[in-house]
């Protein structure tokens, strides 16, 4: 149906924006499921999430992951975060593209003062607040969305400190009318983004890594386990995997439940690592390269 992506500075009033929006919708003529995914989904904390450029980049990926997931054309799916990349807006728009659905912005446009003031009002309350130091790098590194950019387009702009959030804000009621207004051939002010054979080669590349990098790594344990069966206990003075190919280097016996948890570990590091960065293993001996490179840090490390 469509996707929404909420965007502004830290504390701008994006998650009120977001629970306004929802409400609205939900309120609508057209009675529409919606879903909010943001940081909170996952239990991850603000500080964290944004402490350095891998932590900030995995959260990225997470949310991203969830949104590719999510998308459909039954629902409408709201991104509550800084969304202050336009690379990674794009990213986003690039998603709702695939799904073929529609798609627009909705920004909370506050200055940098009132931000930080709201802010240190949160951390004096108790309330979940950015340290300091990360609050100035985030408003640093923020990029302003531009209608102009299709990935910012249509944009809702809020003006939190000069208006207030509310249902009734001239930007959210615009924004229910967009998601919401039915379309038919003679509709020219809404956009339902079309998928290009580009995202559709890109989702099918990306589903055959996933698929090689499941099968290298379902093969890499079961030769684990095998070797350990024939060792009846003993010690295992590495594992081989055939030519070409590095030998798992473990010296103790590991059970199939701690195998279990390293393999979905890696799929799942691997899966969110492709996110904003390289693509999965598309072949089968690059999964298990990586997969063993990983086995002997992890197992190696114990």
């Amino acid at each position: 149906m469509a996707l929404v992506v909420i965007c502004g500075q830290p504390c701008s009033g994006k998650s009120t924006a977001a629970l306004f929006l929802a409400e609205a919708l939900k309120e609508s003529e057209s009675k529409q499921t919606v879903r909010i995914i943001d940081e909170s989904s996952f239990h991850l904390d603000r500080n964290q999430s944004y402490a350095n450029m891998t932590a900030e980049k995995n959260l990225r990926g997470v949310l991203r992951s969830e949104v590719d997931r999510s998308v459909s054309k039954d629902n409408i799916i709201i991104v509550d975060s800084l969304n202050g990349i336009k690379g990674y807006r794009y990213e986003l728009w690039c998603l709702a593209r695939g799904a073929g659905i529609r798609y627009c912005v909705l920004y909370c446009d506050a200055e940098e003062t009132h931000c930080r003031k709201w802010n240190e009002e949160r951390r004096e309350k108790g309330e979940a607040a950015y340290d300091a130091e990360i609050f100035e790098d985030l408003v640093r590194r923020f990029e302003r969305p531009d209608r102009r950019n299709r990935w910012d387009s249509p944009l809702f702009e809020l003006w939190p400190h000069k208006d207030g959030i509310d249902k009734s804000s001239a930007a959210v009621l615009d924004a229910v009318s967009y998601l919401t207004k039915k379309v038919d051939s003679k509709t020219q002010d809404v956009k339902i983004l079309q998928p290009t054979i580009a995202t559709q080669s890109v989702r099918f590349s990306e589903a055959n890594s996933l698929y090689e990098l499941d099968r290298a790594t379902q093969e890499v344990t079961n030769a684990i386990v095998e070797a350990q069966s024939q060792a009846l206990g003993g010690p295992i003075n590495g594992v081989s995997l055939g030519q070409g190919l590095p030998t798992i280097n473990i010296s103790r016996s590991v059970g199939l439940p701690e195998l279990r948890r390293l393999r979905r570990t890696f799929i799942k590091l691997t899966g969110q690592t492709s996110l904003s960065g390289p693509p999965p293993p598309s072949d089968a001996d690059s999964a298990k390269r990586m997969f063993v490179d990983y086995l002997n840090r992890e197992l190696g490390a114990t």
